[in-house]
């Protein structure tokens, strides 16, 4: 996979993961907000949807490719195990910060891999699956960012999916904006906030 790996100073990596049509680029600029000593590792979704980068493909706007899902985020996991070992990065201090789509395959790690990630920001996420049994979680740290007025993932949804994670043991902070499916420095904001929190 495609992708941007700094070196930092303090253990932890942050796991930076686009919305659609962006790129490794995209989100770098977020780390010097929420954490400028981490590693980073950013990277660039391997699937093409009309020359979009997206990290897994999709039947229609919120409707996943549900196969497809399973095999790309598999295929993330097993692209950290490999470069925590290529960059000797701590595998247990990652935490993902993504955005739209990217905040939907660092869900669907959560959803399909104990241990995946140690926490996560999720920016305007959907719930990645429905009927299935989630790992534990129960060392698991979770930011939500969400729109009241998202019309891409709309606020159920982002109630589901605190609900879900809460239940297999992480614990789950949600914050709302009033505005859109846009990424805001509020909401950035706080999500430093939390993550500063953190043990």
């Amino acid at each position: 996979m495609k992708h941007i790996f700094q070196e930092g100073r303090n253990g932890r990596t942050l796991l930076l993961l686009h919305g659609t049509g962006g790129n490794e680029n995209d989100l770098l600029p977020l780390t010097d907000m929420i954490d400028p000593d981490a590693n980073v590792l950013s990277v660039r979704g391997n699937v093409n949807e009309n020359g979009m980068p997206r990290f897994f493909r999709r039947i229609a706007e919120g409707v996943f490719d549900e196969e497809d899902l399973i095999k790309r985020t598999k295929e993330l996991y097993d692209f950290l195990e490999d470069k925590s070992k290529e960059y000797n990065f701590n595998r247990d201090e990652v935490y993902s910060v993504g955005y739209s789509n990217g905040a939907n395959i660092a869900g669907s790690l959560l959803y399909h891999y104990q241990d995946s990630l140690k926490g996560a920001m999720l920016f305007h996420p959907m719930v990645p699956r429905r009927g299935i049994h989630l790992p534990n979680h129960e060392d698991v740290s979770v930011f939500i960012g969400a729109g009241q007025n998202d019309p891409i993932c709309p606020a159920d949804e982002a109630e589901e999916l605190k609900s879900m994670l809460e239940n297999s043991g992480a614990t789950v902070e949600l914050f709302w904006t009033n505005l859109g499916h846009q990424l805001t420095r509020e909401e950035v904001e706080a999500a430093k906030e939390w993550y500063q929190g953190l043990s």
